[in-house]
Formats: C-alpha cells, sequence, structure tokens
C-alpha cells in the first residue's frame, strides 16, 4: 500500500499492520470535546454508497485490512440499526495483533458496538448481542417501546438513552458514550445515521474508500439527509492507494 499524502520523502510503503495503525491514529479531541467521531465508509466513483443493498461488492482485500486497523484503535463502533440489519452485523473481535496497543491506551480488548436505534427492531438472539467480548450499546431515545428495552437488557445489551423523543439525539449520543470512557468513536453508517451526525457537527473525521467501480442504479451517498445550511469543508489529512482504491482521510477544517 503507497501512501501517497501527506508527501513521503521516498516511495514509502505501508506494509505492517502498525504502519497503517500509526497513520490512522485518532487525533486529540475538539476543545470542548470529550470524544473523536471518526467515519469510515466506502463509495463507488459514481458516488453509490452500496451495491444491491450492502457495502460489500465495493469492497476488497485492502479496504478490509484498514477496515479491520480502524476498528482496532476504536474504543466503540457507532452503527444505525438498519446498516446492523442489512451487514448481519457481529460483534468486534478481540485481535492479538493490536492487544498491546489496546492495553498500553487503557482500552478494552475488543470495541464495544454501539447501535443507534429508535425502535429497536433487532434479533437480541444474534451473536451480536450474546457473544460479544464487551456488551453491545444500544442507544435510543427516552420514548423507545419498553418492552424492547427490557428484552434488549435480558439479551446482555446495554441501553442508553440518549435523547428526551423517540430518536436519539446525535449530541447525545457522542456525550454518553464518551461519559462511559468510550472516547476514539468510529462510525460505520448507514448514511441516514452520518447525516444526521454531519447536519449536528459531531462528525470529525472522514475516512473513505473510493472504489474503481461504476455501480450507476439508486443506491445512496455515503451521507443522506437534509442538505447542510453551509457546507461543511474538510481537510485531506491522509491518502493511500493499493490496486486502483483510493484510501481517503479527511478531518473536519478548525474554524
Amino acid at each position: 500500500m503507497r501512501r501517497l499524502l501527506p508527501v513521503p520523502p521516498d516511495d514509502e510503503t505501508l506494509d505492517t499492520l502498525d504502519a497503517l495503525a500509526d497513520a490512522y491514529a485518532y487525533p486529540l479531541p475538539r476543545p470542548g470535546r470529550g470524544a473523536v467521531l471518526r467515519a469510515n465508509m466506502v463509495a463507488s466513483l459514481d458516488g453509490a454508497a452500496w451495491h444491491d443493498g450492502a457495502s460489500g461488492p465495493l469492497s476488497s482485500a485492502a479496504d478490509m485490512r484498514i477496515f479491520g486497523v480502524l476498528r482496532a484503535l476504536a474504543d466503540a463502533i457507532v452503527v444505525g440499526a438498519q446498516t446492523v440489519r442489512a451487514e448481519g452485523y457481529r460483534p468486534a473481535k478481540a485481535r492479538e495483533a493490536f492487544q498491546r496497543r489496546r492495553a498500553a491506551l487503557g482500552q478494552a480488548p475488543a470495541a464495544a458496538i454501539a447501535v443507534v436505534s429508535s425502535g429497536l427492531d433487532l434479533d437480541f438472539s444474534a451473536p451480536l448481542f450474546t457473544a460479544a467480548v464487551v456488551p453491545t450499546l444500544l442507544l435510543t431515545g427516552a420514548g423507545a417501546d419498553p418492552g424492547r428495552v427490557r428484552a434488549a437488557r435480558a439479551a446482555g445489551a446495554e441501553v442508553v438513552v440518549a435523547g428526551d423523543g423517540a430518536l436519539a439525539d446525535p449530541g447525545a449520543v457522542v456525550r454518553e458514550l464518551a461519559a462511559r470512557g468510550l472516547t476514539r468513536l468510529l462510525a460505520e453508517g448507514g448514511p441516514r445515521l452520518l447525516g444526521q451526525f454531519a447536519a449536528a457537527g459531531e462528525l470529525d473525521e472522514l475516512c473513505l474508500t473510493v472504489a474503481p467501480v461504476l455501480c450507476a442504479g439508486g443506491a445512496p451517498r455515503i451521507v443522506t439527509g437534509p442538505p447542510l445550511a453551509v457546507p461543511d469543508r474538510m481537510t485531506a489529512v491522509g491518502l493511500l492507494e493499493e490496486d486502483g482504491f483510493l484510501f481517503t482521510r479527511y478531518a473536519r477544517t478548525a474554524h
């Protein structure tokens, strides 16, 4: 994997997991914030966030390698319920290659999966809830159905109220996770959830894989929802390449 940005002094390659982990190390939180929210998404050349309802057809071995590294660096992986259902989410794994790094930072052996859901319409018998190394978190609004809340807790999930209404509030999601010591956050979609984080000004970084394919069709972009009043400017801080795939990293521009 070649590094293109920051411009290396020579033809630098990142051939080890440690080198990739160093390249994607979390920055410090913005002033006044207790956490950093990073998103990781993949898109086709024509802007599709998935093909045939899933992101897998847009991925590659290199993309999955970075996907694994980003998960291994995170305290919590934040994802919407629809993505959990569509992608068949499972718990994050405790990977031996990252245990020393995680222990040095005071992290759990694996990242917690934090599912944002209003209806809690999830299969609580799935491994995401029954086989997690650390308990799965469910972030929802105060108006969530009490029966679903009880079922989630019976399955071993930790239910977190992050908003006064039926829906979880994006800012409250970040604050509640940070209050639990989960300060390195990785959002993996879907597009509607990322749209909510972007509209609330909560997204600090975007790691976007650009796949060298065309999809056409009606797939959404990686961020969907109402347009922002002013486009949110991001600054390019990293760019890698392998087999025609571009692995970009953008940080929120300081205002």
